[in-house]
């Protein structure tokens, strides 16, 4: 049992990680990765999930859910600024457990992280379309049903709108991350701009009788849910917390980050802050604008809202930019997720083909293997079951992100530089986050952690069967003792 653990805790050497990633391009700056953060955190679900969860659980304290789920990603925020300016490496939390904890515990944490970009990359991509289609029926544009929608939803067969605008993003992000980046910066400006026309348009229309009672008394849903009262706003959290996830994917791709020190740290705070003031900013008006009730059921209560206040031409700009700045979202999450295949070939964990490089040092073999599972996922699982494992696998990673600031501390300075941002109030900060995303992840419904443990079992039958045996790192130590012999 002893040698079991000694082999699952068998830790990588950073330089390894320094050496293997030095052939990626070192392109983006801090505008870059706030775009990246802002364009991955502020997508679909600032449009929609406000009034949602103002109308399921919170009421008018929705801003509230968005304020407590953003106090709990900043603590974690903190955890991943640390990790990423002290090891820019391609991968995020799979490679920093890898180095700090051991193997095993690198793979958990970074196959929690690839159930969300899989998944995330599929549900983004099928929301895109949603609202795509939505924008055009108006128009007397209307897609057959069995192009419309995922297998087996309302009569359909495939969504071919969710298929085009994956291969898309994948073809832009095979040219490598610059030109990205420069789509991303320009398609992230219009949709802030959006979002900002939304608000100052919906702050005309406010009436105070709407913000009253703030928090409604509590009572079950007819599901079970919470509604009112501070479990309410707790179960609005857990329900939102998804609107967060996105700042894994600037650190995902710090080993192409111009001076990393400085660069990932004010990527990852600098994101999350401007992401937190649109999501509050947004709650706020819509709640402000019409009884919460009215948002019950509603897919598009940013757009619906403006129409029924009288600004139905604003409402189609702000809908059409939106659908536009879908794009941004699905850049980051590819960009993203084709990093950390990329990592889990490089380590020899996946077959070894996923790390290669193209001739332009671009992991494009693990992008195409991304694409492919995220429109089988698309075509074949309709949006809410996909939303379901957005938020579970990383809310997992974030917990281990956050206790791993224990184990990185006594190292930096010896075998990892000492990064030029740490996370403030050591050492009980990161306890605090750890907390934090446990009680999120508590919060959410069943079937999002049932799915999760069907993941992992998954993911524990791919290690033992094939990553354990394939491992670098295990060849590695081995040869080393053949040497020592």
């Amino acid at each position: 049992m002893g040698k079991l653990f000694s082999r699952l805790t068998l830790k990588e050497n950073p330089n390894v990680y320094q050496d293997k990633d030095s052939h990626l391009k070192q392109v983006l700056t801090v505008k870059d990765f706030l775009a990246l953060g802002v364009g991955t955190i502020v997508s679909t679900s600032i449009f929609t999930l406000p009034g949602v969860v103002a109308a399921q659980h919170a009421g008018p304290a929705v801003a509230l859910s968005f304020l407590v789920a953003a106090i709990v990603a900043g603590l974690v925020a903190f955890a991943y600024a640390e990790m990423a300016s002290a090891m820019p490496f391609a991968g995020s939390a799979y490679s920093w457990i890898n180095v700090i904890f051991g193997e095993f515990f690198g793979w958990v944490a970074g196959w929690a992280l690839l159930a969300e970009y899989f998944i995330a990359v599929a549900f983004v991509a099928s929301g895109l379309s949603a609202n795509l289609q939505g924008l055009l029926q108006p128009l007397g544009f209307t897609m057959p049903k069995q192009l419309a929608s995922a297998f087996g939803t309302n009569g359909g067969m495939v969504d071919v709108i969710a298929v085009i605008v994956v291969v898309l993003v994948a073809l832009l992000l095979s040219h490598g991350v610059s030109e990205a980046a420069r789509v991303e910066n320009v398609l992230v400006v219009l949709k802030v701009l959006a979002i900002l026309l939304f608000v100052f348009v919906g702050m005309t229309a406010l009436k105070a009788a709407n913000y009253v009672p703030f928090i409604p008394a509590y009572h079950q849903n007819s599901d079970g849910s919470a509604f009112g009262g501070w479990q309410g706003i707790y179960a609005g959290v857990s329900s939102i917390f998804l609107s967060y996830i996105g700042f894994d994917s600037i650190a995902a791709n710090s080993a192409e980050a111009k001076n990393p020190q400085k660069t990932m740290p004010r990527g990852i705070l600098g994101s999350l802050v401007i992401a937190v003031v649109l999501f509050v900013s947004v709650s706020l008006v819509l709640v402000g604008m019409f009884k919460y009730t009215s948002y019950a059921n509603n897919a598009e209560p940013v757009g619906w809202a403006l129409r029924e206040s009288g600004h139905g031409t604003i409402a189609t700009v702000v809908q059409s930019v939106a659908v536009v700045g879908m794009f941004t979202a699905l850049i980051g999450m590819m960009l993203a997720g084709s990093r950390l295949l990329y990592s889990f070939g490089r380590d020899g964990m996946l077959p070894k083909w996923l790390g290669k490089l193209n001739d332009n040092d671009l992991p494009n073999h693990a992008l195409l293997v991304l694409s492919i599972v995220g429109i089988i996922l698309g075509a074949v699982f309709p949006f809410a079951f996909l939303a379901q494992l957005v938020s579970a696998g990383t809310l997992i990673a974030f917990m281990f992100v956050s206790l791993g600031v224990y184990a990185l501390r006594p190292r930096e300075g010896k075998d990892l530089p000492v990064p030029s941002f740490k996370m403030p109030l050591y050492p009980v900060l990161p306890t605090i986050a750890f907390l934090g995303a446990f009680l999120v992840f508590w919060g959410l419904d069943k079937d999002a952690k049932l799915y999760a443990l069907f993941w992992f079992i998954f993911g524990m039958i791919l290690y033992f069967s094939y990553g354990i045996r394939h491992s670098y790192l295990a060849k590695n130590q081995r040869s080393d003792n053949r040497d020592d012999k």
